[in-house]
């Protein structure tokens, strides 16, 4: 494992951070944690967190991985509702948070030990590290491993608990498919790898990789994601599809500044990869094959030059930039799944691919469409249930299956397409039910500049949006006019309200995973929305 940082990196063999995890080990024990106990970790990702993470596991302390940019509010929610014996910080200035999110005077039946992740892993075991001598603690299926707090959309968030079966079921999953993606290997698998790992997914690659023969490599500041892809040359990366999309319009963009014939052949051939994928053009494309030849080669140099796959999950995206992607032959696999899920419930087959889609169920896991067209998954990587809340974890378990909250589709090959979330349905005065998440994809996409896209309108008589980032508004209202010329009336976007500066996690406007925080966005900007419908409009 690897840490890529401005100085340098840093790596440890798979001994040495044995050795970390023995450490950590012999940590908790000293301080009379024991199975069942939680801990909670507070810190970006690093080798350390990894090793404290593997000792927590080993002797069967539930782990309550939290975000480091959480807001302070949102931290102490959480902590009060966990209760951990220990607090593992990355640094003072976190540890100095995590003390005002949760004095310890908030109602905890013990004041939790805060320690820094350097204390942790100093052993306090004669002779050294790696000298813890019990074995580790036996986990049977049903018992917990972690408590992943959901992004919360609206409400407070809720704490996922994932067992050791969840965990198992799916990594047996994960190395069957990345089996498939790398072929006979005879070299460890390069990862690169930049999100967080207390989300669910990201913490889901970190211990496939520690369990298959893998080089992870992680990226410490976001500012440097493209020089460290780059520089790491990953066999594949796991990605949120945001950054898919900017990867995507940062090439189109060096493209337009390069001009002249480069340009020219770049857009020809995009036009005629276009048309073989929607089956208006059948066979080879001279344009195509001169990119491929020349221009297509430098951009995946660019993106590592050894992508075999570019991974993407946790949101929608767009079948466009898939497409994209694959013209350039770097194929991009989707995942689907939630955090009550362990992460996955489908996963591209890196042989059968169908842009669109978040391809098929993984095997042993059933998916089927109910009420509203909501996806229904049970199987063995279904979560233990909320932590401290039994009444909405059997209201999302009614009949035995988990209801996901996902509207979607399946395709006549089996694979599924997700729609958007039913909770975000828009329902106009007029009746009409709109997924808001299609129209504002599309959106994002098309005008230059914007950062986000929400689209509003819920009880009113049409839809509005919110645009951010450094856009023009002829530009919006001519991409406005292009979409509304294709859809029904009711779908159609009557205005829009412009905003300068994008939305943040820190400005409370969006969840720690990325995601829109609609009701709170709906407050915020009431007044601006509010102004695009004149008196006499509103529903």
């Amino acid at each position: 494992m690897e840490e890529l940082r401005p100085s340098g990196k840093i790596a440890v063999t798979g001994s040495e951070l044995l050795e970390k995890t023995a450490a950590a080990r012999a940590f908790f024990i000293a301080a009379g944690l024991r199975k069942g106990d939680r801990c909670a970790l507070l810190a970006p990702n690093s080798i350390a967190w990894a090793a404290i993470d593997l000792a927590a596991m080993a002797e069967g302390i539930i782990v309550v991985p939290l975000y480091a940019r959480q807001a302070p509010a949102e931290l102490g929610v959480m902590l009060r509702d966990s209760q951990p014996r220990l607090v593992c910080c990355g640094d003072d200035a976190l540890r100095e948070i995590a003390r005002a999110a949760w004095p310890a005077s908030a109602g905890a039946t013990e004041a939790p030990l805060i320690a820094l992740f350097d204390e942790v892993l100093v052993s306090p075991v004669p002779g050294g590290q790696g000298k813890v001598a019990a074995a580790p603690v036996a986990l049977a299926d049903g018992d917990p491993v972690t408590i992943i707090y959901t992004s919360g959309t609206s409400g407070e968030p809720k704490g996922v608990v994932l067992t050791a079966g969840n965990i198992t079921y799916i990594l047996s999953c994960t190395k069957q498919r990345l089996d498939r993606l790398m072929g006979a290997r005879s070299q460890p698998d390069s990862v690169f790898h930049y999100l967080p790992f207390c989300f669910a997914s990201s913490w889901i690659l970190m211990l496939s990789c520690l369990s298959r023969q893998s080089i992870l490599r992680l990226s410490t500041d976001l500012t440097r994601i493209a020089e460290d892809l780059r520089a790491s040359q990953p066999d594949y990366c796991v990605n949120v599809p945001a950054l898919l999309e900017r990867m995507r319009a940062s090439i189109e963009s060096q493209i337009a500044a390069r001009g002249g014939i480069a340009q020219k052949s770049f857009r020809n051939a995009q036009a005629a990869w276009i048309r073989r994928s929607t089956g208006l053009e059948k066979g080879g494309s001279l344009s195509l094959a001169v990119a491929r030849a020349m221009i297509f080669p430098a951009i995946r140099k660019r993106l590592g030059g050894n992508l075999k796959a570019l991974i993407s999950g946790s949101g929608p995206l767009a079948k466009e930039t898939q497409l994209f992607f694959m013209m350039l032959r770097i194929p991009v696999l989707q995942v689907y799944g939630l955090t009550e899920t362990t992460g996955i419930c489908t996963m591209d087959d890196p042989g059968r691919v169908e842009p669109g889609s978040v391809g098929p169920a993984v095997a042993g896991i059933e998916m089927k469409l109910g009420e509203n067209d909501e996806i229904l998954a049970r199987g063995p990587n279904i979560f233990y249930g909320y932590w401290n809340r039994p009444g909405e974890t059997a209201k999302v378990m009614a009949g035995g299956w988990f209801h996901t909250g996902d509207q979607g589709e399946q395709t006549p090959a089996g694979h599924w397409r997700i729609i958007g979330r039913l909770k975000n349905l828009l329902i106009l005065s007029s009746g009409h039910n709109i997924a808001p998440e299609p129209l504002e994809q599309a959106l994002t996409q098309a005008v230059p500049g914007a950062q986000q896209v929400v689209v509003m309108g819920h009880g009113r008589s049409y839809l509005v949006a919110l645009v951010t980032g450094d856009v023009l508004p002829e530009k919006v209202e001519e991409e406005f006019a292009r979409l509304n010329g294709v859809l029904p009336h009711y779908r159609q976007i009557r205005a829009f309200h412009i905003e300068p500066k994008p939305l943040t996690i820190e400005s409370g406007l969006l969840t720690a995973n990325g995601k829109l925080r609609r009701d709170a966005i709906a407050a915020h900007f009431h007044d601006s929305i509010d102004a695009l419908y004149p008196a006499g409009k509103k529903a």
